[in-house]
């Protein structure tokens, strides 16, 4: 148990390391003692009951998905008060776009456009001129309505009674949210940038651009999703070299190395052949890197210790395996030195032990074969996934 006690000593403080050269350098990132992690542990008792106790003493991401603008405004401005009232800075999770989720298990938003942004005014009345970290929309950019992508085909969410303009008025809303949050004095902001196992960097930049990437801070990458440090970290340096070299250097974004060429994704001994194909790039240009001014990322790690899931070859029609994957640890702790020029932060977004949702892997349900039992809803607390997250946390908890 000292072995135990000793290991979550130094996670606490890894909580607390100021950042280099960093935007909120003295700062550290909110713990909320009213967060939904800590208010699901009044609902449990025991092993679950203290597994959501210890979870709620590491600082997470508050998410706000719903309500009018005057609501969105009032519980904002509480959070931000108390954070500011601690001296900490908060992280805000805004998911409220038409079409969330692609009305699938996170299905909502707000009912158009117009309504979203004066949700969005909501919100950032809320923050006003205190500090806050905002994570504008996950998903936003990953999955777009009819969208097309770079080489013309057209992405698999298809929402009824939509068509091709739906891409063009996601776009919009996030660049009239970016345009109302980059008002604010103390904010940065981050745009969805997916992940190390979805979009090419070329692919996602485009988007990037196109949603008014230049007034934020950069993007997030694996909300919500496993993929290891090791992953992510290259693929951040990666958006951001891309990023630059099309607005700098005028690069086709379809020309932008990936984690699929000449890197083979699934080899990462392999993935310096893409930071060497950057280099060439550059070169080629006649530009030089400037990470200080280059847009930066701030990564997940809430769920990502172990990377992601392997499923049984050909056991499922659909693994699904993104959706509450057996045997993930949580990753390292939230912390604003990063100590990577692309990177701002650690972030803990998604909470971590709350689901993702039922997760059937092609099967008809509704018990997630995997795991041989029913998943809660998305968002809604998991006890038997927080205590895999804390088992299998790496760097690791405790010694059992």
């Amino acid at each position: 148990m000292k072995r135990a006690a000793s290991v979550f000593a130094l996670w606490l403080t890894a909580l607390c390391i100021p950042a280099t050269g960093q935007a909120h350098s003295a700062k550290r990132i909110f713990v909320d003692a009213q967060s939904t992690t800590a208010r699901a542990s009044e609902r449990l008792d025991g092993q679950s009951q203290r597994d959501a106790l210890f979870l709620a003493r590491f600082a997470s991401a508050s998410w706000f998905a719903y309500g009018t603008p005057d609501l969105a405004e009032a519980t904002v401005r509480d959070l931000v008060n108390r954070a500011a009232a601690a001296g900490q800075v908060p992280v805000l999770v805004a998911y409220n776009i038409p079409y969330r989720d692609c009305a699938l298990y996170s299905a909502g938003g707000a009912a158009d456009g117009s309504a979203y942004l004066a949700w969005i005014r909501g919100f950032a009345a809320g923050i006003g001129d205190r500090e806050a970290i905002v994570i504008l929309e996950p998903d936003g950019l990953g999955i777009i309505p009819w969208h097309r992508t770079l080489d013309g085909a057209v992405e698999n969410c298809r929402p009824e009674g939509r068509d091709g303009s739906a891409s063009d008025a996601r776009h919009d809303q996030l660049r009239g949210a970016v345009a109302i949050l980059s008002s604010l004095p103390k904010v940065r902001i981050y745009l969805d940038g997916t992940g190390s196992s979805w979009l090419a960097p070329g692919e996602i930049a485009s988007r990037l651009i196109k949603a008014d990437v230049a007034r934020t801070a950069g993007f997030f990458l694996n909300v919500s999703n496993f993929e290891s440090d090791a992953r992510a970290v290259p693929f951040a340096r990666w958006v951001s070299d891309c990023i630059a070299l099309v607005t700098r250097g005028g690069l086709d974004p379809r020309d932008c190395p990936s984690q699929y060429r000449p890197a083979v994704f699934k080899d990462v001994s392999t993935w310096n052949r893409t930071d060497a194909a950057y280099d060439r790039l550059f070169e080629k240009a006649g530009l030089r890197r400037d990470p200080a001014s280059q847009k930066h990322a701030v990564i997940d790690t809430s769920r990502n210790g172990r990377g992601s899931w392997e499923p049984p070859a050909g056991k499922y029609l659909d693994a699904e395996v993104w959706c509450n994957p057996p045997g993930r640890g949580l990753g390292r702790p939230p912390t604003l030195d990063s100590r990577n020029p692309y990177v701002d932060a650690f972030l803990w977004i998604k909470i971590p032990g709350e689901s993702d949702g039922e997760c059937h892997r092609g099967s008809g349900g509704p018990a997630d074969p995997e795991r041989g039992l029913t998943a809660p809803s998305a968002g809604s607390w998991f006890p038997e996934q927080a205590r895999e997250l804390i088992r299998f946390a790496s760097p690791p908890l405790r010694g059992d």
